[in-house]
């Protein structure tokens, strides 16, 4: 079913804010958006600058407007087909590894702080053994 709309998205803002895409190994059978194979190595997909700036612009459309909206806009301005479900998938995985770097993240400051606090409740602990290899147990002998 074709509609006929008359929303026209506003072309994307080319935006200097240092990034610079990475190329990225091959992990699957369907190279994605953005990304085209390396001819030289199979395994090795390398970054379509103007595709990958264009799905950062997407992203920011979706608040305003349809799956289907922007990935017919992406579409066309790219020259690139990407479906609605595409879109979806992609959208939604790129949240997922940005939610699972967070609370890795999260952890790794959680078991630095905790590491910090067991190491000073075991310097403060009266009979504490420290190991013979360290500078602190032959000055602990000294004394």
């Amino acid at each position: 079913m074709k509609t006929h709309k008359s929303w026209q998205l506003p072309k994307p803002e080319k935006t200097d804010d240092g990034l610079e895409w990475v190329p990225v190994v091959r992990v699957g059978r369907v190279v994605p958006f953005g990304y085209e194979q390396d001819p030289g190595d199979e395994d090795i997909l390398l970054p379509i600058e103007d595709e990958l700036e264009l799905l950062e612009q997407a992203k920011k459309y979706l608040k305003q407007y349809s799956l289907r909206e922007v990935a017919a806009w992406l579409s066309e301005v790219s020259g690139r087909s990407i479906s609605h479900v595409g879109l979806q998938k992609r959208i939604q995985l790129e949240q997922k590894r940005k939610r699972e770097a967070a609370t890795y993240h999260y952890y790794a400051e959680r078991y630095k702080e905790a590491a910090e606090k067991a190491k000073k409740l075991e310097e403060q602990r009266i009979g504490a053994r420290l190991p013979r290899d360290s500078a602190s147990y032959s000055e602990a002998r000294a004394d």
